[in-house]
């Protein structure tokens, strides 16, 4: 996977759809056409690779296909080949992409969606989900704790202080979890509303023993701060449960 994700960034024209993409997330093929200079037949080659590398997920909305910038491999291609070998300060350059304000002049559409393969049963991901003793362990040492059921809440607690709560707004174990989300003990945030994290979980269609997890958090469009922040955290959250879960190691351990 790591020798697509490498091939698939060797293009420049590829990177310059990331660079689009982050800029301006969940865009169609005609706004991806025209700030390049090639074929729209060309454009949907690139778009197909950087897919078939993970690099992007594309949901439907409509009649219109729509893609977005998956940040979950690239987290792990620094993990995996920078931050070993970086000095410490390094790390604090990501946080420039919380500068960039994400527009759209669509509603009702997905705002930001990573996606992740895990060697693991939809059943295992379900439990990690929601068993504080395993989300504990790559939630920023967070564990979430609920009764599980629709419309009852949650919160997002380190041990100490209550991080983040919400309602549970959907479920349908192992496939698909809704939940509100609302910050209560990070600056800036107090004035958001809550907004939407949904999960959906499902075997591949292709590798056997191997599940996809997509999470999309959308509807902050009166949470800004919320979306920023968790914008670098979830690829974060969702490269620790695939850690956990294929390795039985957090990413913390050495």
């Amino acid at each position: 996977m790591e020798n697509d994700i490498f091939k698939a960034l060797a293009d420049p024209s590829r990177r310059t759809l990331l660079d689009l993409l982050h800029a301006s997330d969940g865009r169609t093929l005609n706004d991806l056409c025209a700030p390049l200079d090639m074929s729209r037949f060309g454009v949907m080659k690139h778009l197909n690779i950087l897919e078939e590398a993970g690099l992007i997920t594309t949901r439907k909305a409509g009649r219109e296909k729509l893609h977005y910038l998956n940040a979950v491999p690239i987290r792990q291609i620094y993990e995996r080949w920078v931050s070993k070998y970086a000095e410490p300060w390094v790390i604090g350059l990501t946080s420039l992409q919380n500068e960039l304000e994400r527009e759209t002049n669509m509603e009702n559409k997905p705002r930001n969606v990573n996606r992740i393969a895990i060697k693991a049963k939809p059943e295992q991901v379900w439990q990690a989900l929601t068993d504080p003793s395993q989300t504990s362990k790559f939630w920023f040492n967070c564990a979430i704790r609920s009764t599980w059921e629709i419309e009852s809440p949650f919160e997002l607690w380190n041990g100490a202080e209550k991080k983040a709560e919400g309602i549970i707004l959907d479920l349908d174990p192992p496939s698909k979890l809704v939940m509100s989300w609302r910050f209560t003990s990070f600056p800036g945030t107090e004035n958001d509303t809550p907004s939407r994290i949904t999960w959906e979980i499902g075997s591949h269609p292709e590798l056997h023993g191997v599940t996809l997890v997509t999470v999309v958090h959308d509807e902050f469009e009166q949470a800004a701060s919320t979306a920023k922040i968790l914008e670098n955290g979830l690829p974060i959250v969702l490269s620790g449960m695939k850690t956990l879960l294929e390795t039985g190691q957090t990413l913390a351990s050495d």
